[in-house]
């Protein structure tokens, strides 16, 4: 979900010390991809609403994922520009219009919290991939931009890339 990541002082130490791959039960497989992508690189495939981390040889970790509403998809090439585990968020003003209701900021480890338990924040862009309290929207066009995913698989992912890590985002 666009919107700003807070992250606190205290959070700081944990985020450097991340979060362990398969520390929960993710639901990414691995498949065989017919790319030139490099091992490493973040590929989001908006139509099949999955995400592929490249892993080599011809071979991905796909995992589902919740993407852009109609008018709120977009496509490009980025990189992962922060890693943060359990973010406070802040709605920008567009979402705060459609919902006034909606405080300021939402703590981290809130329900209530669209970044679930970790989110990565895309460079150049108001977007992240996150994960989200509410798994039922995942592998449908629900999103203002971001790229949701399960709470484990986000997890999983957030464990197995860095700061700086390719992202290409097609339609």
């Amino acid at each position: 979900m666009r919107g700003k990541i807070v992250l606190s002082a205290a959070l700081a130490a944990v985020v450097s010390f991340g979060l362990a791959p398969g520390s929960a039960r993710a639901r990414g497989e691995i498949v065989t991809v017919p790319t030139t992508y490099a091992s490493g690189t973040i590929v989001v495939k908006t139509s099949e609403r999955r995400l592929y981390l490249m892993i080599g040889a011809g071979k991905a970790i796909r995992y589902p994922v919740g993407v852009g509403r109609a008018g709120m998809q977009w496509a490009g090439t980025t990189y992962v520009s922060g890693k943060y585990v359990s973010p406070a968020w802040s709605p920008p003003p567009d979402i705060k219009r459609e919902d006034p209701r909606l405080p300021n900021v939402i703590p981290g480890g809130s329900p209530h919290n669209p970044m679930g338990v970790a989110a990565m924040t895309l460079a150049g862009t108001d977007y992240a991939i996150h994960g989200t309290n509410q798994p039922n929207l995942i592998g449908h066009f629900v999103s203002h931009g971001c790229i949701r995913m399960y709470n484990a698989d986000v997890t999983d992912l957030f464990g197995r890339v860095a700061v700086g890590t390719r992202v290409v985002v097609t339609r």
